[in-house]
């Protein structure tokens, strides 16, 4: 792990030194856009329909749309890198364009895309959309290493003679002892914890698998699906719905009608009780969705300050706090993971909680 952690920041330095030495050789004299930070951070952060790799070279990715004639599907590539509408493709009589990585199919009879002052398409519409981007690709990579890892453990197990697992058995096992004895047990109970356990560990790997995805800087990973509020929403939905599914009467008399109060104070603490219902499950969403978007945001921003100053002096500075984020990050990926199975395990048992007398 060590040595996976070493590469990767060698990684790093290498790709500071041979950015800031293309930032110093440029010629000043070349008319060019002034250096948009901001522009370079939402563009590595955001999903993409394709792996950028350097330059003018990126991996392509599929495109599937549903339109009002049916399925159009072609390459990415097709585009040839642009992101502002400028590029026409022509599919089946229709015409597409890629604009902020959102694929807009013209109106008839036009050619080029129009936009208003707040850069929206005035004459085309979007279609539906089922392409497989760079955050979808990831997810799909996620999920065949979730499955791998657990079958390769399995199978440890399943050839062991005296139930001592090997290679990533062993790696995996305090792991899921740690989730079972120390998240699942505590916040839900003896009685109940094994019904959640097998979503509590799917949880818990598959986010972090996903946010360890996104530290790495190269093709297949570098996605940011953590940093996707759709993603994090989906994942606190089902937490939510669960929740609910699991809830006793005891649960929802608490909620609703707390016994040992007086009325007034029931009537006013109802509300409240209602609302947190929903506040839970946004917390849990916001919460992923906003560190590891911090994390990412913090890199680019240090490596950005060679671009900003336009010197290389500035370099050794910027790698060493992007050294130090990265370290940091590579806990927090973990610690965020672990937040969200924990404060799902917790909602679980609060749900199953037992009446008791007052």
């Amino acid at each position: 792990m060590h040595s996976n952690t070493f590469k990767a920041f060698l990684t790093i330095l290498f790709s500071l030194f041979f950015a800031t030495s293309f930032a110093d050789s440029k010629d000043p004299s070349e008319d060019e856009k002034p250096f948009n930070a901001s522009e370079l951070i939402f563009h590595h952060i955001g999903d993409s329909h394709s792996f950028h790799i350097a330059g003018d070279f990126s991996i392509p990715l599929p495109i599937i749309l549903w339109t009002d004639n049916g399925l159009v599907t072609f390459s990415s590539n097709e585009f040839h890198h642009d992101v502002d509408g400028k590029t026409v493709v022509e599919k089946n009589g229709m015409k597409f364009v890629n604009l902020h990585d959102k694929i807009y199919q013209l109106n008839e009879g036009a050619s080029v895309v129009s936009l208003d002052a707040e850069d929206h398409a005035t004459n085309a519409v979007k279609p539906l959309d089922f392409s497989i981007t760079k955050n979808v690709f990831s997810m799909f990579l996620s999920m065949a290493l979730l499955l791998l890892i657990f079958l390769f453990a399995a199978r440890s197990y399943k050839k062991s003679n005296n139930n001592m697992p090997s290679g990533i058995g062993r790696f995996m096992e305090p792991i899921v002892v740690f989730i079972r004895d120390e998240v699942a047990i505590p916040n839900i109970g003896e009685k109940h914890y094994k019904r959640y356990m097998p979503f509590l560990l799917t949880l818990f790997f598959f986010i972090w698998i996903n946010n360890v995805i996104g530290l790495i800087p190269f093709f297949p990973f570098s996605s940011n699906l953590s940093g996707n509020i759709g993603f994090t929403l989906t994942l606190a939905v089902i937490t939510f719905v669960i929740t609910l599914f699991s809830s006793k009467k005891y649960y929802w008399k608490h909620m609703l009608w707390m016994p040992g109060l007086p009325v007034p104070m029931k009537l006013f603490l109802a509300p409240i009780e209602i609302i947190g219902m929903f506040v839970k499950p946004i917390a849990l969403m916001i919460r992923l969705f906003a560190n590891i978007t911090a994390g990412h945001v913090i890199v680019l921003s240090l490596i950005s300050l060679i671009f900003i100053f336009e010197t290389v002096w500035v370099a050794p500075v910027s790698v060493l706090f992007t050294l130090f984020i990265s370290v940091i990050e590579v806990l927090v990926v973990a610690i965020q993971a672990y937040i969200f199975t924990m404060l799902s395990a917790l909602y679980f048992g609060q749900a199953l909680e037992e009446g008791h007398e007052h």
